[in-house]
């Protein structure tokens, strides 16, 4: 995946009680960005570990060179903006990809019907840098089938800091 360029992609996103459309080109173009995926808003790990730990490391992340931390799931643009909200996110902005198109894009769209989630990303972490995947990580046992429950310990902010700091 590193090297690879990520597709133009238009999400929609809701901001201030309308739909705003925003391309991935315009998110991606000269910044270097971290952009994490996870299987959706309000679940347990995403909402107890992976956004938290990105919030509560952002300053620290921009501080070794990064410009913005962006979280997408595939989730529509009501959903992400509440599960902001109740996380009382106010660094790492949300994009919803409600329709899966950037996560179909990448490769990581599973179906995880054996939860009730239809379709949905598997977890992974980027560092973007101008449009190009720089580094790339993915949580292990990606599947269909649900015999790997969800694992977190790959698309960690720790190991962003730790490829970052050595750069």
């Amino acid at each position: 995946m590193e090297g690879k360029k990520c597709s133009s992609v238009v999400l929609k996103t809701r901001k201030i009680g309308k739909w705003v459309d925003v391309s991935t080109d315009d998110i991606f173009k000269g910044k270097k960005v971290i952009l994490f995926s996870l299987p959706g808003a309000f679940t347990p790990v995403c909402s107890e570990k992976q956004l938290p730990g990105f919030e509560e490391n952002y300053d620290k992340l921009l501080g070794l060179g990064i410009n913005e931390v962006y979280c997408i799931s595939v989730n529509d643009g009501f959903v992400m903006n509440a599960w902001a909200d109740q996380q009382n996110l106010r660094k790492v902005k949300v994009l919803p990809d409600g329709n899966a198109d950037f996560t179909r894009s990448m490769g990581m769209l599973v179906d995880k019907k054996h939860v009730g989630f239809g379709q949905r990303s598997w977890r992974y972490c980027a560092i973007i840098n101008d449009g190009v995947v720089e580094k790339w990580w993915q949580e292990d046992g990606m599947n269909n089938d649900g015999s790997d429950p969800d694992p977190y310990d790959q698309t960690t902010p720790e190991n962003c800091i730790e490829y970052l700091s050595k750069k």
